[in-house]
C-alpha cells in the first residue's frame, strides 16, 4: 500500500482495510499443515523442470512467477493443482507475503511456526518437500510446491481445500 495516499483515505476505509489483514491474520493463525503417513513426492524431477525452476527462480520475484514455476515442476511430478487453487489458498494465507510467519498458535507455541505463502510447518515441509527445488521452506516455489504435493496426499489437490487445512 502506497503510504502517501494512505492519509487521504477516508477513515473508515482505512479501518476496513485494517479489518482485512486482521481478518487473513487471523486464518494464518487456524492453520497448521500436519505431515501425514502419505508419502512424500517422488525424488526424481524431470531436469526441464529443474532447471526451468534454477533459471527462473531468482528472476521472477512475483507472486504470479512463483506459482507458474511451482505448476511447472508439479505438472512434471504428477502433482495435481491449478493456478486458481494455489492462489486463493495464498492469498487466504499469507496475502502473497512468502515471508509471513504466525508466532501464535498452537504449532508456534511448540516451537515450530507456519511460514512461507502456504504456511507450512518444518516437519510438513520436510516430509513433503520436493526435490528440485530449494530447502527452504521460506522459499516461495518451495513453499507452494511442498504444499501442494501435502495436499495432494491429504485432500487428493490444493483445489479441495477451501479453509485452513
Amino acid at each position: 500500500m502506497n503510504t502517501i495516499f494512505a492519509s487521504r483515505r477516508p477513515a473508515r476505509l482505512r479501518n476496513l482495510a485494517l479489518t482485512g489483514l486482521a481478518t487473513a491474520g487471523a486464518a494464518a493463525a487456524a492453520v497448521t499443515l500436519m505431515p501425514s503417513s502419505a508419502f512424500a513426492a517422488d525424488a526424481h524431477v524431470t531436469h526441464q523442470a529443474t532447471a526451468q525452476y534454477a533459471h527462473t527462480n531468482a528472476a521472477s520475484g512475483n507472486l504470479d512467477g512463483w506459482i507458474r514455476q511451482s505448476l511447472a515442476i508439479m505438472k512434471a511430478k504428477h502433482i495435481p493443482g491449478s493456478y486458481d487453487g494455489l492462489k486463493r489458498n495464498i492469498m487466504r494465507e499469507s496475502s502473497g507475503n512468502p515471508n509471513a510467519q504466525n508466532n501464535w498458535d498452537v504449532n508456534a507455541q511448540k516451537g515450530i511456526p507456519s511460514k512461507g505463502l502456504l504456511q507450512v510447518i518444518d516437519p510438513t515441509f520436510n516430509a513433503y518437500h520436493v526435490a528440485g527445488t530449494a530447502h527452504s521452506v521460506t522459499d516461495p516455489v518451495a513453499n507452494i510446491t511442498a504444499a501442494a504435493n501435502y495436499a495432494a496426499h491429504r485432500y487428493g489437490s490444493i483445489d479441495n481445500v477451501n479453509s485452513a487445512y
